[in-house]
């Protein structure tokens, strides 16, 4: 098949808009909707400084090095990568060699911290004591301590790769909750609140898809590796449930992240919680005890 904007061989066929492109016309579509996104999530006024969490898989490692395409020349903008070592030992050791491998070659400070130093036990440890499926402790683990690397770093911004796919679910899995407070607190994050480091989304709206194959026409390193737990978590009846109806509904997963634009902008700032500190750690949190201070001590880890 054809590009639709010129004789080369297609390499992507976009069923959401009809259109084929070929890999120079899909690099060239692929960046003009990250830069358009960063510039909307991103005012740059004063000198800043931009982590980026690291996994090593595709998408973050998309976000990283068009991060850098975008920012690494600039003299008002300093990039860091954070990457958080969970302690699996069958998965996480490659996608830290892939990470490390990837900053070198960019020229990219990176940082490498471990969930064990500072909860005291690792993801395989949970796996067998905790009550819960893995995912939801090292959700709550790896989102407290890429934040404490943000404020340890001085990160103004901290930017993952979070793409269209992982937006949809997340949408539709707080809505079928009815947690309207985790919907408002999605990101992107334009307002500064103490204690947090605000969250930039530049994949947003691209497709998983999409990441994939400008990751491999633009050479970018990153670990095919799966996460073992990764198939006990509930994310993916929502991901099987809605692949299917993008299947029979091309521009469905757009249709949810539009939808959640106009629902976000009717949440007050706060959602319907006030958010206060934790009394163990001083984190913001809904409660008297973050999520993480009460995975630690439902673990016995707390110290």
């Amino acid at each position: 098949m054809k590009c639709s904007l010129c004789n080369n061989e297609a390499v992507i066929f976009l069923r959401y808009n009809g259109s084929h492109l070929c890999d120079k016309h899909f690099i060239k579509f692929f960046q003009k909707r990250v830069n358009l996104e960063f510039r909307n999530e991103l005012k740059i006024r004063n000198p800043v400084r931009l982590g980026v969490a690291l996994s090593g898989g595709k998408d973050s490692a998309v976000a990283l090095f068009e991060t850098n395409r975008i920012f690494g020349k600039r003299k008002d903008v300093s990039i860091v990568a954070v990457t958080i070592d969970e302690g699996i030992s069958s998965y996480r050791p490659e996608t830290i060699r892939v990470a490390e491998s990837l900053t070198k070659k960019l020229g990219i400070e990176h940082r490498i911290l471990k969930i064990e130093d500072s909860f005291g036990t690792t993801m395989d440890e949970v796996s067998e004591g905790g009550r819960l499926a893995p995912c939801s402790y090292c959700g709550v683990f790896r989102r407290k301590l890429i934040n404490s690397a943000g404020i340890d770093e001085g990160i103004d911004y901290m930017i993952t790769g979070l793409n269209l796919d992982d937006t949809a679910q997340s949408v539709m899995m707080n809505i079928v909750r009815g947690d309207i407070s985790r919907l408002g607190r999605m990101g992107p994050h334009h307002a500064v609140k103490d204690g947090l480091v605000p969250r930039l989304l530049p994949l947003r709206r691209i497709s998983e898809k999409e990441v994939m194959i400008y990751a491999i026409l633009q050479g970018i390193e990153f670990s095919h590796a799966v996460c073992p737990y990764a198939d006990r978590a509930i994310r993916n009846e929502f991901r099987e449930s809605i692949d299917r109806w993008e299947e029979r509904s091309p521009g469905t997963k757009y249709s949810i992240l539009n939808s959640f634009e106009r629902i976000k902008s009717l949440i007050p700032p706060e959602g319907d919680v006030k958010v206060g500190k934790c009394k163990v750690c001083g984190s913001p949190t809904a409660g008297d005890v973050c999520q993480s201070c009460s995975f630690e001590r439902e673990l016995g880890t707390w110290t």
